[in-house]
């Protein structure tokens, strides 16, 4: 080998599993990704498990039902009381995750090394959604494990062994992993931190609330399909006549996550770092 050989520098080939492996590298050098993880984890175990805890028939009785997608409730709604605040976090955790990059200006770094710019999408949602989907699905399963010790005696109490308990469960990890997948793709989209999280809080809590000022034959027909109202489908244990099914809930929040990455890839590739 001669001096000119050696002197030469090395050309790596940019592949997915290479950007898939600096984009793991970058999350978790983050420390913003290790605290807001844990408090996604910890709002949904201490609020589940305070909600089992703290029930009582009798005050049940008096301010009326709740629950998603639900008319009563019961060990899984009152264990996944923390789901919506968990949201807010891996939603937020998205959007820093792509957003963050575009505000530091690393962004210009990242698609300087990976020009073909659409792998860095894919990668991000291919970081956060599983992990988002272990840790979700493990924080539910504890939450539920210690609701069942406060709801000891109840009649509303449960087991795992219980018909549609672990869909439930499963499903608040399902819906959690495709939030945190929609922060990304607003926070590419928007390439605003405080934008990003804006929108998404509005989509999954303003919007239905907002959609109640609509006439009512308008509001009972949409009502279903705004994406917290599809999601919540997913991990109810029983759907009122007006919500969907798990599976089309799956396929409604799907497709609203889909549709968010669809367009965070267009203007990625149209618009300049």
């Amino acid at each position: 080998m001669t001096v000119t050989e050696l002197s030469r520098p090395t050309a790596y080939r940019i592949t997915g599993p290479r950007v898939l492996r600096a984009e793991w590298a970058k999350f978790w050098s983050l420390r913003s990704s290790w605290i807001t993880l844990a408090v996604a984890v910890v709002l949904l175990i201490a609020l589940g498990s305070i909600a089992s805890a703290t029930y009582s028939p009798d005050a049940v009785a008096q301010s009326g039902p709740s629950g998603p997608g639900s008319g009563d409730q019961d060990a899984i709604s009152l264990a996944l009381l923390g789901v919506t605040f968990a949201s807010l976090a891996v939603g937020v955790l998205g959007v820093l995750l792509s957003a963050g990059e575009y505000t530091t200006g690393m962004i210009r770094s990242t698609l300087t090394a990976v020009p073909r710019r659409l792998p860095v999408l894919w990668s991000k949602a291919a970081v956060i959604g599983p992990v988002v989907l272990v840790l979700a699905t493990l924080g539910a399963l504890v939450a539920f494990q210690l609701g069942t010790l406060g709801l000891d005696g109840e009649k509303i109490a449960m087991s795992l062994d219980d018909a549609g308990v672990l869909r439930s469960l499963a499903g608040a990890g399902l819906y959690l992993a495709l939030v945190a997948v929609t922060g990304v793709a607003l926070g590419v989209m928007l390439r605003s931190s405080a934008g990003a999280i804006a929108v998404l809080v509005g989509v999954l809590l303003i919007l239905p609330g907002l959609a109640s000022l609509l006439p009512d034959s308008l509001y009972d027909n949409i009502n279903p399909y705004f994406p917290s109202n599809a999601g919540s489908a997913l991990y109810a244990l029983h759907q009122s006549s007006d919500a969907l099914s798990p599976g089309a809930g799956l396929a409604v929040f799907a497709g609203w996550a889909a549709l968010s990455l669809a367009g965070a890839a267009w203007r990625l590739l149209k618009s300049d770092a």
